[in-house]
């Protein structure tokens, strides 16, 4: 996870478990039509860019270099960095824009080597346009025929585009709101490509709360495979002053007795992974048999079952558990155990029942010989070939 908070730069922020940035270059990165990729931070950035590039490990992705004090004077700095390099074409990209295609990479690429000067994305504009003046009062409606809002990449000779912007550079303009701009301010042409919707910028607070939404609806999309396991354990009393349950410890004329620390919750939690995994049970997976075992903390079990769901791709989506006993009392210790086994779970706390009940005196349960527990666990994976 980003530890970037609400006021660093947007291109750092979490977004879905990654920064937008690193979301931003494993997109471009995705197509094979890309031979390098140079980064363009601002002077105080390098550690949080270390931060967000850390897990890429494509070759094509080489150091950044420092950009300058407006959008325009970034750029040039890119393109100053690629003349060892030497491309004959280059992509110009919104650090924010972490939802490009490779079609949209691979249009405008297609147009530069059909003969376009430069090729910029664009969405036909449908709204109805008006123009205000400064108390938002409407001033009139403004015709949008052929009108288009331009996205990135942009495309160009690489030629083209620096001597533009040393142009620009040598004349002191700097107010160019994009790159497609100083083409056309030396008088080439710029060719139109087909944009994509969901190829927006991260602009607004809005913006960073759609794209939340965006990852969170697709994320669960990938994980269509609902799956839901039941576990179940008991447990018998033995001499002692404390149980252990879910996780935590409870003053108790007795103990539980068993192998590990009978922690009966969380071995009941345990199976229920391991139940809607298919994947064996808790015997299976840590044999009483084992003495490495022996008097073990349950929690590493509950982690285990854990990290088998993650290594298959999948999340925790609720765990139900039910005590059953007719002591110790479970009610006051209730939002402790929740608490104890959202921890060990990484999950919010409202992903986690504890409920309680007795068997009305009936049974070994109902003779104070021991307590039972039952669990549901709820988890959604990756649909499997």
């Amino acid at each position: 996870m980003s530890t970037q908070d609400d006021n660093s730069p947007k291109q750092y922020r979490d977004l879905g478990g990654k920064t937008v940035l690193q979301r931003t270059l494993e997109a471009i990165l995705s197509s094979d039509q890309i031979s390098l990729v140079l980064p363009v931070i601002h002077a105080d950035d390098g550690t949080a860019y270390n931060r967000a590039s850390a897990s890429l490990t494509d070759a094509r992705l080489i150091a950044p270099v420092t950009g300058g004090a407006t959008r325009q004077a970034s750029v040039a700095c890119g393109l100053r960095a690629l003349e060892d390099h030497a491309p004959d074409l280059v992509l110009i990209h919104d650090a924010a824009r972490p939802f490009v295609t490779p079609d949209v990479i691979e249009d405008v690429i297609s147009a530069l080597q059909s003969g376009a000067q430069a090729a910029l994305p664009a969405m036909q504009i449908t709204d109805t346009l008006k123009r205000t003046d400064n108390n938002q009062q409407v001033l009139t409606t403004v015709d949008r025929t052929n009108l288009w809002a331009g996205q990135t990449p942009q495309a160009f000779p690489y030629p083209l585009i620096w001597k533009a912007h040393q142009a620009a550079i040598a004349q002191n303009h700097e107010n160019f709101t994009d790159d497609t701009a100083l083409i056309e301010w030396i008088g080439e042409s710029v060719t139109v490509t087909k944009g994509d919707p969901q190829n927006n910028k991260l602009t607004t607070p809005q913006d960073m709360r759609n794209a939340q939404e965006k990852i969170a609806m697709t994320h669960l999309k990938d994980l269509g495979d609902i799956r839901v396991g039941t576990g179940y354990d008991v447990h018998a009393f033995e001499e002692g002053d404390a149980v252990i349950l879910g996780g935590i410890t409870i003053p108790h004329t007795h103990k539980l007795k068993g192998h590990s620390d009978a922690d009966v919750a969380l071995h009941a939690l345990t199976d229920a992974l391991f139940g809607a995994l298919a994947d064996g049970d808790i015997g299976s997976h840590f044999p009483p048999s084992d003495m490495q075992w022996k008097g073990a903390a349950s929690d590493q079990f509950l982690k285990y079952a854990i990290d088998r769901v993650h290594k298959r791709g999948g999340l925790i989506a609720h765990l139900d558990l039910t005590v059953i006993c007719e002591a110790p009392k479970i009610g006051p210790h209730r939002d402790e155990m929740r608490k104890q086994i959202a921890k060990i779970c990484d999950l919010p706390v409202s992903r986690v029942a504890v409920k309680a009940t007795t068997s009305e005196k009936l049974g070994f349960t109902g003779r104070k010989e021991g307590i039972a527990a039952q669990a549901c666990a709820t988890i959604r994976l990756p649909f499997e070939d």
